[in-house]
């Protein structure tokens, strides 16, 4: 099963997709949030499917898809956790989780358009494997503690600004994250219990149809399982944060690559999570307000 948001923005209709059907959670819950993931929300889900107690929510496959969860606290990111990536930006594979911090407010839905901040001239994809914390996680002692404290994975585009990220930003890598529309998420919400293993999935990019990232999740440097232990060392991570992994090798920065530019297509993929497309606009041919 795979949990969504349906409709436009600030009007999503929480939903359910199983065997191609798109059943209507707000009999559940108003919205998918940290609470309700928090309050056993996925077996609530599971348990109105196999009743079949949920109606159908009719002409869902002509709505806008947004992010599939709203009402996020932290999106918390990993940097270079690929040690291929690592590589092809002159570094090392890092000795612990590098960490940095996406504003919760440059989430969008996953096909939305990424904006180019007004004069920025180095915006690059990130494909990431996005995890989403069910249950609050601080000072976990085994990776079996921390995959428990998972609801579920989906997909975040970790787009970025390379200037204001290495030159503007004293050292901090925010600064090149946070511009609005920069994390793309979704198409959808699924359970950690069918991901069989969050280590062996393929993840790929591609930009106007020629690819740029193609790799596995088992290349990287600290496993999902891992990175939710160590990070719960140093903050809790409450029902409904985010933790973006990382990203394999085949960005802009490398310097193999062109930069995004207004009209370029961006698609970014996870195997048995979906795919993303966005099409990337300039400042001022934005069609909503930032």
């Amino acid at each position: 099963m795979e949990l969504m948001r349906l409709g436009e923005t600030g009007l999503e209709i929480p939903v359910v997709r199983e065997g191609g059907s798109y059943y209507d959670l707000r009999g559940l819950t108003q919205d998918v949030t940290g609470a309700y993931l928090g309050a056993d929300g996925m077996d609530q889900v599971r348990s109105a499917l196999a009743a079949d107690a949920l109606p159908i929510l009719e002409n869902a496959a002509s709505l806008r898809v947004g992010p599939p969860l709203t009402g996020i606290g932290a999106v918390v990111c990993v940097g270079q956790n690929y040690a291929a990536h690592a590589a092809e930006t002159g570094d090392q594979p890092p000795a612990a989780p590098i960490l940095f911090f996406k504003h919760p407010n440059t989430v969008v839905g996953p096909h939305d358009d990424v904006v180019i901040p007004p004069g920025a001239q180095k915006v690059d994809w990130e494909v990431e494997l996005a995890v989403v914390i069910g249950k609050r996680a601080s000072y976990l002692g085994s990776h079996e503690e921390a995959l428990a404290c998972i609801a579920g994975f989906t997909i975040s585009n970790d787009v970025s600004e390379r200037d204001y990220q290495l030159k503007h930003s004293g050292g901090q890598w925010s600064k090149g994250k946070c511009a609005p529309t920069f994390n793309p998420m979704g198409p959808s919400l699924v359970p950690v219990e069918d991901v069989a293993d969050p280590q062996s999935l393929r993840l790929y990019s591609t930009v106007n149809g020629e690819s740029r990232q193609d790799s596995t999740t088992a290349d990287m440097v600290f496993s999902v399982a891992e990175l939710v232990r160590d990070i719960s060392q140093y903050m809790v991570l409450d029902p409904g944060d985010v933790v973006n992994t990382g990203t394999p090798q085949g960005v802009a920065l490398s310097g193999r690559f062109p930069y995004l530019a207004a009209g370029d297509t961006m698609t970014i993929g996870i195997e048995g999570l979906g795919e993303q497309r966005q099409r990337v606009v300039a400042y001022g041919d934005r069609t909503h307000s930032l």
